[in-house]
C-alpha cells in the first residue's frame, strides 16, 4: 500500500532554505508516510530545480505570479490521499510524523495547521508568534507558513487553492471554516527575514493592513502589488 501524503513545496530561488526544509522531511519518508514531494517552482534561476532533482522530487514548472498557482498545481498534480502544503522556508520539527498520524486517525474530515515558531532569538519574534497562533486557534486563521494538511476528499470538495497572487492562504481557510481546522502541537519553524529586514512590528502591521484591505474588497492583485 503506498504512503499516503504528497507534499507539496512552491519555490522561487529558493536553494538557501530548500535543502533544510526537505531534510525535515525524512521523519516521514522512514514513518513511510510521504509518498511524494512535488516541488512547484516559480521560474528559479538559482540551483533550485537542481536541489528538487537531488533529492528525488518531482519538479513541476508553474510560472506566473504568486504562490497561488503553484500551489493549485501542485494539489492538481498529487497523488497522494493526503496533501501536506509546505513553504519552502518552513521547516517542520522532528515530530510532525507523529502530529500527522494522530490528526489522520482522529479528525480525518478536518484540516489542520501546525504551530508557528520563528528561527529567531528576537523577543519580539515571541511576541508575534504567541499572536499568529492565537489568531490561528481562536479566528482559524492560520498563516500559510504553518503549512496546511488535509485529505485529497476534503481539498477537493472545497476547491482546492485559487489562482491568485496573494492571500491564497487566507483564502482557503476561510472556506475551510475554523470549525474544520485544528492546529497542531508539532511546530513549523519558518523564516524571520523580512521581520528582521523590515522591523518585526512594522512587518506585521504592514502585513495585518494588507489583509484588513483584502477583508474590505481590495484585490489580491491589487494587493500583491503593495507587498514586498
Amino acid at each position: 500500500m503506498p504512503a499516503p501524503i504528497s507534499v507539496i513545496i512552491p519555490t522561487l530561488n529558493s536553494e538557501a532554505e530548500l535543502e533544510a526544509c526537505m531534510n525535515m522531511l525524512l521523519p516521514g519518508l522512514t514513518a513511510n508516510l510521504v509518498r511524494e514531494v512535488i516541488i512547484v517552482d516559480g521560474g528559479s534561476n538559482d540551483r533550485t530545480g537542481d536541489l528538487a532533482f537531488q533529492w528525488g522530487a518531482r519538479l513541476i514548472c508553474a510560472s506566473g505570479k504568486g504562490r497561488g498557482r503553484q500551489l493549485r498545481t501542485g494539489g492538481l498534480n498529487a497523488k497522494g490521499e493526503w496533501l501536506l502544503f509546505l513553504h519552502s522556508d518552513t521547516w517542520l520539527d522532528q515530530d510532525w510524523p507523529d502530529h500527522v498520524e494522530d490528526h489522520m486517525r482522529t479528525a480525518p474530515d478536518m484540516a489542520a495547521a501546525f504551530s508557528l515558531r520563528y528561527r529567531s532569538k528576537d523577543k519580539q519574534a515571541r511576541w508575534l508568534e504567541n499572536r499568529a497562533n492565537k489568531r490561528a486557534r481562536v479566528l482559524g486563521l492560520p498563516y500559510g507558513d504553518q503549512g496546511l494538511f488535509m485529505s485529497r476528499a476534503h481539498y477537493d470538495r472545497i476547491g482546492g487553492f485559487e489562482d491568485m497572487p496573494l492571500m491564497e492562504d487566507v483564502d482557503i481557510v476561510r472556506r475551510i471554516g475554523k470549525k474544520n481546522l485544528a492546529i497542531l502541537p508539532g511546530k513549523a519553524f519558518t523564516s524571520a527575514e523580512k521581520y528582521e529586514r523590515d522591523g518585526w512590528r512594522k512587518r506585521a502591521y504592514s502585513n495585518a493592513f494588507l489583509l484588513m484591505r483584502y477583508y474590505l474588497g481590495a484585490s489580491p492583485e491589487k494587493l500583491a502589488q503593495d507587498y514586498r
